[in-house]
């Protein structure tokens, strides 16, 4: 909770720092700001505490999804280098500030015990990211982008409120504990036709922001269009404190009517598997393809919310962890190459970008390509193990056919994920040496090693979930 009031005060004061002192200041004082976030987050571990009228409680499991969403964020600030050059058309002071308001609401997200706050947090998270979204404003693409994630999501969070309005009328109350003790104690035959219906819109606008199919759509332009910068934090921040909302609002409301979403779960994943690793297949931009493997991913991590074991919730926070660490790596890269190939290819994020790379940049080669590993869940890098715990909890359920989907799906990701590693090792190109400034380089770097050292260790943090 200290934490929260913190990362606001720092965001509101942000926003008249930015009026003294130069965007390398804002940088660094942003980075103490999420480090001291960490801290105070880190200094509730043990402690399960409810605040603003129980609304909202402290739990490990909140507090490590609060850890690695904030470890996320201070990431995509080391690797942001001002949010660009322009001193007349960006402004850091705004986009920071906007950025640490975004992940108060992701720590809503994952840490709400009513739905109001579940509420509060999404739509502070949501409008945060439309603006980031469109930051770009002399880009058609931003303003695309932002345009189509704008609408979609006030109809996804439309659809939202109408579930969290059926299920009250079904419980009569807005209290997770009071929720999960109603349902459980009521027979099935006995509860309100509209309750489950309540469930489904729910589930429609908590799937859209983790872009799980078929509520993708949004997905790929959004990625697209919005400054790399702030597709990492899409891709990362948002995804996990969907996912962690998701498996609250499954694991802590609706498991005693397990049986009544358990199969729209199991089909929305399977979906989601194919179309992601399909459609990413053909596609020519790395950026692109990391988008729909965002889809992809979702799929796997929907696996573990339905297996509902034991071990889910350290599953779903190793997975979370260990994507998030592959997919910062992946998008820093792609940042610097995309930025050096501006001007010399039309497509500077098209697969062309990278032949040649391991040449003159072999510690980027190297980075990039770990972090391509793990994505497609190669042994020795934390993506494997992160699957393999999650086909482990499918199958401890019974659940055969989803797993042997998700298994040739993994083959399928092999495949446009190596391509990447083919053109950088194998193809010939004309990449001089990229300058990478020193924060971009430790942020990449640690990525980089703990995803390996997660990979060769990985009970060293699954013990702690």
């Amino acid at each position: 909770m200290t934490a929260i009031i913190a990362l606001s005060l720092f965001g509101i004061s942000n926003l008249f720092w930015g009026f003294w002192f130069p965007r390398k200041v804002l940088q660094i004082l942003t980075l103490l700001f999420l480090a001291v976030g960490i801290g105070l987050t880190a200094m509730d571990w043990n402690h399960e505490l409810l605040w603003f009228g129980n609304m909202f409680r402290t739990t490990n499991t909140s507090i490590n999804f609060s850890l690695i969403i904030q470890l996320a964020a201070f990431l995509v600030v080391a690797l942001s280098r001002g949010f660009g050059s322009d001193d007349e058309h960006t402004h850091p002071a705004e986009y920071y500030a906007i950025l640490l308001f975004s992940v108060v609401g992701a720590i809503l997200m994952v840490s709400f015990d009513h739905m109001i706050m579940l509420f509060v947090g999404l739509e502070i998270l949501s409008v945060a990211m439309y603006v980031l979204t469109g930051s770009d404003k002399r880009n058609l693409k931003s303003n695309e982008a932002a345009l189509k994630y704008f609408l979609m999501g006030a109809f996804a969070t439309g659809i939202l409120l109408f579930g969290i309005t059926l299920v009250y009328g079904a419980t009569r109350s807005f209290y997770i504990s009071n929720l999960a003790n109603i349902i459980a104690a009521t027979a099935p035959e006995s509860m309100p036709s509209f309750l489950y219906i309540g469930v489904l819109l729910m589930l429609i606008g908590l799937l859209f922001k983790v872009s799980a199919a078929p509520f993708h759509f949004w997905t790929p332009d959004v990625y697209d269009g919005a400054p790399t910068i702030f597709t990492m934090f899409m891709s990362t921040v948002v995804k996990t404190a969907g996912f962690a909302a998701l498996y609250h609002i499954l694991s802590g409301v609706f498991g005693g009517i397990y049986s009544t979403w358990v199969l729209t779960i199991y089909f929305i994943s399977m979906l989601t598997l194919i179309i992601g690793n399909v459609t990413a297949t053909y596609q020519q931009s790395v950026k692109r393809m990391l988008a729909y493997s965002s889809i992809s991913h979702a799929g796997y991590m929907l696996m573990t919310v339905s297996a509902m074991q034991s071990s889910s919730t350290s599953t779903v926070l190793y997975y979370s962890l260990s994507y998030t660490l592959a997919t910062v790596a992946a998008f820093a890269v792609l940042i610097l190459v995309s930025e050096y190939q501006t001007g010399r290819k039309e497509k500077p994020e098209d697969y062309s970008s990278f032949e040649g790379l391991a040449i003159n940049n072999p510690g980027l080669a190297f980075c990039f390509t770990i972090s391509l590993l793990s994505l497609a869940g190669i042994p020795l890098t934390a993506g494997f193990w992160g699957k393999f715990f999650i086909f482990s909890d499918s199958f401890n359920r019974n659940i055969i056919y989803p797993v042997i989907l998700a298994i040739l799906m993994s083959a399928v990701g092999i495949y446009y994920y190596f391509k990447g590693i083919i053109a950088m090792y194998f193809k010939n190109g004309d990449i001089e040496k990229i300058e990478v400034p020193i924060l971009f380089k430790i942020a990449l770097w640690f990525c980089t090693i703990a995803t390996l050292v997660l990979g060769v260790y990985p009970n060293l943090v699954k013990s702690l979930f």
